[in-house]
C-alpha cells in the first residue's frame, strides 16, 4: 500500500532560501530580483566576480543566477570556483554550444537561461524550478549501467539536481535497491555484461511496473523497432539512444518523476476514500437499491440486524423486511420525498427480521442523480434505536394503568429515565422556550455548564437549520401537538458544528394542554463528516484525473484551476442552479482527460499539425467520454459530457457530433469558453500566450459562430471577475 503520509512532509518556504543575482544589466538585474522577491525568496545583488566572491563568502548562498559575460571577467571562472559547493547555478547567456552545455551540467549548473525574446518568461518559471529540485530530495533514481563512468556522469547528473541517486552494475544488486527502497524512476541499460536488461524487465514486470509502479527510461546504444514496440507494450516510459543528450535527460527526468507524483497521489486518493467507505460500512448500517427499489447492495451491519443472508437479500426488494405493523402512509411520504421530489428523507421505521421480530432504525435515504437530474440509485444509512423505541412503547404501556400502581409507576419512571439519560442526550424546554432540564451528556458535548444553561432561551445556543427547515416551522408542527423528527445542527462552546438525529416530543396533559418539550437525541457528527470526507476525496481524484490529461501535453496544473473556476462563474451568471454550478466545477477538469489516449508526439508538437494528426488529435473528445460515459456517479457522467461537448460549436462547425446551438449541452458550451479564454492567454509549446486585446477581439468575432452569443455576453460584462481568478492562479 501506497505511505500517504510521504505527500504530507514536503513544504517549501521560500524565506528559507537565499539567491544570489550575479548581473551587469540594472534592468535586467532589478527585473530578475523583482520575480524572486515576489516569490518570497532572500535576493542578494551583485554586478561584477569579485563582489559575488565577498557575498558568498560571507552569506549562505543556496543558488545562484549567474551572468556570464561581466565587466571584470567571464561567470565560468565561478563556476569552476564553485563546482564542488553545494550551491546550484543557473547560467544566463546568449551563447548556444551544446558542448560547452554538455560539460556545464556535470558542474554544478542546474539550468541554461538564454537571452532571447522570451528570457522574462524563462525566468519567471525558475522559482517554481527551485521548487522542483527541493522536491526532489526525496525523490530516488536507480542507475542499472555495467559502465562505471557512465554511472559516475549520470549519478553526478542526478545529484546535482538533488535527487537521491542509487546505482547498480548488474540485475542483482538492482533488485536488492528495489526491494529495500522507495524507487520512482530506473535508468535502464539493456546491454549489461553478461545479462540482459530487457529479459531482466520481464521477467520482474509484476513487481517492477504494476506493484511498484516505477517509471521505467531505457537507455542502450542499439534500439530496434522490435525493442521499441515490445518495451512500450510492457510499459517502458521512455527509450533513449546512448549518446544521450544530457538536458534532454534531464527534462525527461524531471517530467517523469511528476508523472509518478501525480499517479501516487491519486493512488493515496483512492486509499483513502476506500478506507471511508469502510469506516461508514462498519458504523452504519448501509444498504442500496435501484430505481424500482430493489436491493443491490447490503453491508455486515445490514445482515446482523435483519437475520438475512447477502444472497437472500440481494435482488428482492425492500418489502422483504417491512414490518405490518408500519403505517404504508409512513412509505408513500418516504417515495414522494425521495422519488418525486428527490430530496433526502429523514425518519424512522419498524421493521421485521427473518425470525420474525422486531427492530426500529433511525433511516436516511438519499437519491443518487446523475447530470440530468435522473434518479440512478437510492442509498440508505441506518441507525439501530431498537432499545430507546422499545423503551418509549413499555413506559408507554406502564402508565396506561390505574391509580392504584401509582408507585409502581413512579418507581419505572425513575428507572426508564435514566436508562434514556445513559444511552440518549435529553433536553427539555418549557412552553416559553426556555431550558428546563438537560442531561450530563449534553453538557459533555457542548461544553456548557449547568449554570450558563438552566432557565436561559434555548434560542442562545446557536443553530443551523437544514435545508427547508426553520424554527417557526418546526415550533408549528410541534405546537399543533405533534412529535418531530429530523436533524439539528447546533454550534457549541468549541466553535464546531455538531450533528444530531432528533426526537422532539411535546409531552401533553389530561386536558390536551402542552407542559413542555423533550428532545431525544443521537449525535451523527461522525457520519456527516465521513460523508463529507467522501465527497471532497470524490472531488480530488476527479481534479487530479483531470490534471494527469493537462500534464500530457505539458500544461500547468493551474489550467485545469482556472477553467473550474471560469466555468463556475459563468455557471451561475447563466442560471444555473447552486448544484449544477458545483457539478460543473468539479467535472470541467476533466475536460481534456482523453488527451491520455494520444500520443505525445503530437501533443506536444511545436508546430502545426497536418491532417492526419489533427484527425488524431480531434478523437480525445470521445476517448474522453468513452472513458467517463459508463460511471453512475453524477460528477463522472458531467464530465462525459463535458468532455464530448466542449469542441462543439454554436453554428454547427465544431466536433465530433457537429452539434449545433442548444442541442450543445449547456456544460459544453461554458467549458468552451472557460478552455479557450485560458488557453489563448497561456504559454504553450507551439504557440506565445496571446495579449488580451487579441483575446478579447476573437472572443467577440466568434459570438454566434464558435461560441454561445449570450454566454459571451455574459462573459464580457463581468470581465473584471474572469481577470480575478485569471490573477489569482497565475502560472
Amino acid at each position: 500500500m501506497q505511505n500517504c503520509n510521504y505527500f504530507e512532509k514536503f513544504i517549501f518556504d521560500t524565506k528559507k532560501f537565499n539567491i544570489l543575482i550575479v548581473e551587469d544589466s540594472s534592468s535586467m538585474i532589478k527585473i530578475i530580483d523583482n520575480i524572486f522577491s515576489n516569490n518570497g525568496f532572500n535576493t542578494f545583488l551583485s554586478t561584477s566576480i569579485k563582489d559575488a566572491r565577498e557575498k558568498i563568502n560571507s552569506i549562505e548562498i543556496n543558488y545562484i543566477i549567474l551572468d556570464i559575460n561581466l565587466p571584470d571577467g567571464n561567470g565560468y571562472e565561478l563556476i569552476k570556483e564553485w563546482s564542488s559547493s553545494k550551491t546550484k547555478i543557473i547560467v544566463l547567456t546568449s551563447q548556444t554550444d551544446s558542448q560547452l552545455r554538455e560539460i556545464s551540467y556535470q558542474k554544478g549548473i542546474i539550468d541554461f537561461i538564454n537571452k532571447d525574446k522570451n528570457f522574462i518568461y524563462k525566468i519567471s518559471e525558475i522559482p517554481n524550478l527551485i521548487k522542483q529540485l527541493e522536491k526532489n530530495i526525496a525523490k530516488t533514481i536507480l542507475i542499472v549501467e555495467d559502465s562505471f563512468v557512465v554511472r559516475e556522469q549520470l549519478k553526478d547528473i542526478y545529484e546535482n539536481r538533488k535527487y537521491k541517486v542509487l546505482t547498480a552494475s548488474n540485475i542483482t544488486i538492482a533488485l536488492d535497491f528495489i526491494n529495500t527502497n522507495r524507487i520512482d524512476l530506473m535508468l535502464l541499460d539493456l546491454e549489461l555484461e553478461k545479462e540482459n536488461g530487457f529479459e531482466f524487465l520481464i521477467k520482474n514486470k509484476k513487481t517492477i511496473l504494476d506493484e511498484l509502479k516505477i517509471k521505467v527510461v531505457i537507455v542502450s546504444g542499439s534500439i530496434s523497432s522490435t525493442i521499441l514496440r515490445d518495451a512500450f507494450r510492457l510499459g517502458v516510459r521512455d527509450i533513449i539512444k546512448k549518446p544521450y543528450v544530457i538536458e534532454e535527460l534531464i527534462l525527461k527526468t524531471d517530467m517523469f518523476i511528476n508523472d509518478k507524483e501525480i499517479e501516487d497521489k491519486m493512488d493515496c486518493s483512492k486509499q483513502l476514500l476506500e478506507q471511508y467507505k469502510n469506516t461508514v460500512d462498519r458504523s452504519s448500517i448501509v444498504s442500496k437499491a435501484d430505481t424500482n427499489g430493489i436491493i443491490t447492495y447490503v453491508n455486515d451491519a445490514f445482515c446482523e440486524i435483519s437475520g438475512y443472508k447477502e444472497d437472500e437479500l440481494l435482488g428482492k426488494s425492500h418489502n422483504i423486511i417491512k414490518h405490518p405493523d408500519t403505517d404504508s402512509s409512513i412509505f408513500k411520504n418516504m417515495w414522494q420525498v425521495i422519488k418525486e421530489e428527490k430530496r433526502t428523507w429523514t425518519g424512522i421505521i419498524k421493521n421485521k427480521k427473518k425470525d420474525g421480530s422486531d427492530y426500529w432504525v433511525q433511516s436516511i435515504i438519499n437519491p443518487i442523480l446523475d447530470t440530468d437530474g435522473n434518479i440512478i440509485e437510492y442509498i440508505g444509512i441506518r441507525t439501530d434505536i431498537t432499545q430507546i423505541t422499545q423503551a418509549k412503547q413499555y413506559l408507554k404501556e406502564q402508565y396506561n394503568i390505574s391509580q392504584n400502581n401509582f408507585q409502581e409507576i413512579m418507581n419505572l419512571s425513575k428507572l426508564y429515565e435514566s436508562a434514556m439519560d445513559e444511552s440518549n442526550i435529553i433536553l427539555r424546554i418549557n412552553t416559553e422556550g426556555n431550558i428546563t432540564y438537560l442531561n450530563e451528556k449534553f453538557y459533555k458535548i457542548s461544553g456548557y455548564t449547568k449554570e450558563e444553561l438552566i432557565g436561559q432561551p434555548y434560542d442562545n445556543i446557536k443553530r443551523i437549520f437544514p435545508l427547508n427547515e426553520d424554527n417557526n416551522k418546526i415550533m408549528k408542527h410541534l405546537k399543533s401537538g405533534k412529535i418531530w423528527n429530523g436533524q439539528v445542527h447546533n454550534i457549541f462552546k468549541d466553535g464546531k458544528i455538531h450533528y444530531f438525529l432528533a426526537t422532539v416530543i411535546p409531552i401533553i396533559n389530561l386536558n390536551g394542554e402542552i407542559l413542555e418539550y423533550m428532545s431525544i437525541r443521537k449525535e451523527i457528527t461522525e457520519i456527516i463528516k465521513l460523508h463529507e470526507e467522501i465527497e471532497d476525496t470524490q472531488r480530488e481524484i476527479i481534479y487530479k484525473m483531470g490534471e494527469i490529461g493537462e500534464s500530457r501535453s505539458n500544461e500547468t496544473g493551474n489550467h485545469v484551476k482556472r477553467v473550474a473556476e471560469y466555468s463556475k462563474l459563468l455557471a451561475l451568471l447563466s442560471g444555473l442552479d447552486e448544484k449544477e454550478c458545483d457539478i460543473l466545477f468539479t467535472a470541467s477538469p476533466m475536460h481534456d482527460i482523453g488527451k491520455v489516449g494520444v500520443p505525445d508526439s503530437i501533443l506536444n508538437k511545436p508546430g502545426k499539425l497536418d491532417e492526419n494528426e489533427w484527425k488524431i488529435m480531434r478523437k480525445h473528445t470521445v476517448i474522453g467520454f468513452n472513458i467517463l460515459k459508463n460511471s453512475k456517479r453524477e460528477i463522472l457522467k458531467a464530465a462525459a459530457v463535458v468532455a464530448m461537448t466542449h469542441h462543439e460549436k454554436w453554428d454547427g462547425t465544431g466536433y465530433p457530433r457537429n452539434l449545433k446551438g442548444q442541442d450543445i449541452h449547456i456544460y459544453g458550451r461554458i467549458t468552451a469558453i472557460a478552455d479557450v479564454f485560458d488557453a489563448l492567454g497561456s504559454h504553450r509549446c507551439y504557440k506565445k500566450a496571446w495579449e488580451d486585446e487579441a483575446i478579447f477581439k476573437l472572443l467577440e468575432n466568434e459570438k454566434g459562430k464558435h461560441f454561445d452569443p449570450k454566454l459571451i455576453d455574459l462573459f464580457f460584462e463581468n470581465i473584471d471577475k474572469f481577470k480575478e481568478i485569471r490573477d489569482r492562479y497565475k502560472d
